[in-house]
């Protein structure tokens, strides 16, 4: 008989209880410290302002949390990024896309923090040209670094450590002011259309399509299984492979260890915790209660990385207005399956002819969250 989501918090609460007193400090030291101790060291011990600024962009959002950055330092005052090949996403983002979109986030934090320090930098994308149909291994941007008395500070950079891509239910009963969402859509470069929305006719008819595409996505074997193969589940994995998708903390490690919560489980989709995990997405889809957008003038790989810089921009700006922010990019994929959620987001946006969507998220407030885990930066350096 599958297990309930009540027997389930039942059973998982008593061998918690069980496993603290066995265990004696079980509960108080399943926190993966080690995993997030980048977001507690960016910025210090550092004496060249590269590897200063470097350790602020690799805590920058990115798809599925794999961290896709690669670094050349070999250039002095110089950096070369690339793309680490073993970090795509093959199912979800076929082209790479995301993957890019999440490389403009990086460079854009790259340069937030390289301001806060006194250097302008300065980026040349794709400086050896890109490909579209698949990244390859030219380099994404070339960046040059100089000080400059003239190069001012971004009011942005204050928020770094506090933002977060929040994954929670939203509270629906507080609404996300017009204010707001033109503040958001202020922050960001004009190389880039930032579209936001409250009505609540289109938030509705968002809802329910970022749901459906989510939907897709979990029942689509080979795009779901993408996911499960990233999922790290416990304070041990997480910190041995600080990327992907962290399932944490002492509740879900008791579940892992009562064999509720295991990869397994996780890959058969006629499990308990399969469908639990399924139902929990619909009421976090439907509890946005405004959603913000990116589309830009044509897909080139330039577009690409601007719209991931824009996106850094408007999850910091968000961050400092107390809202949250959950990017939904199932809806703008590629892969067969969601073809028609794409389509009809499109129609909701009233995206114009050209106009290319990079990025969705719904807004709201939500609860507060720990930092995602972080391969240090050392480990981010390519080798000569």
């Amino acid at each position: 008989m599958p297990l309930t989501r009540r027997a389930l918090l039942k059973s998982a609460g008593a061998a918690a209880i069980v496993l603290t007193a066995a265990g004696g400090t079980f509960v108080m030291t399943r926190n993966p410290a080690k995993a997030t101790a980048p977001w507690h060291t960016a910025g210090q011990d550092y004496t060249d302002p590269r590897l200063r600024a470097l350790s602020y962009a690799i805590l920058a959002p990115n798809p599925h949390n794999r961290q896709p950055w690669l670094i050349d330092l070999r250039r002095e005052g110089e950096l070369t990024l690339h793309c680490d090949s073993n970090r795509l996403l093959p199912v979800t983002d076929p082209f790479n896309r995301q993957i890019v979109i999440g490389l403009g986030c990086f460079l854009e934090l790259l340069q937030l923090a390289a301001k806060e320090y006194g250097f302008q930098t300065e980026i040349q994308p794709f400086p050896l040209g890109s490909a579209f149909e698949q990244l390859d291994e030219r380099p994404i941007a070339a960046v040059r670094f100089h000080r400059s008395e003239s190069v001012k500070p971004d009011r942005l950079f204050q928020q770094v450590f506090k933002r977060r891509s929040n994954k929670e239910e939203f509270d629906t009963a507080r609404p996300i002011a017009d204010a707001t969402l033109l503040a958001l859509q202020d922050t960001a470069d004009r190389t880039v259309l930032v579209g936001a929305t409250n009505n609540s006719k289109q938030v509705s008819a968002l809802r329910d399509l970022t749901w459906r595409a989510m939907e897709t996505e979990l029942k689509t074997r080979d795009a779901y299984m993408e996911s499960v193969e990233l999922m790290r589940i416990g304070k041990a994995e997480i910190e041995a492979n600080p990327d992907g998708i962290d399932l944490g903390g002492p509740f879900l490690e008791t579940l892992n260890k009562l064999g509720i919560l295991t990869r397994e489980s996780l890959a058969d989709m006629s499990s308990s915790a399969y469908q639990q995990g399924f139902d929990m997405f619909k009421p976090m889809m439907h509890s946005a209660m405004a959603h913000i957008w990116i589309a830009t003038e044509g897909n080139s790989r330039t577009a690409q990385l601007e719209a991931g810089r824009a996106w850094l921009r408007v999850n910091l700006k968000a961050t400092e207005l107390g809202v949250s922010l959950h990017p939904l990019s199932q809806a703008l994929q590629e892969y067969p399956e969601v073809r028609p959620h794409f389509d009809k987001v499109r129609n909701i946006l009233e995206a114009a002819s050209g106009q290319r969507l990079q990025m969705l998220g719904r807004l709201g407030y939500g609860p507060q969250l720990d930092p995602s885990p972080r391969w240090p930066l050392e480990t981010r350096l390519k080798e000569a």
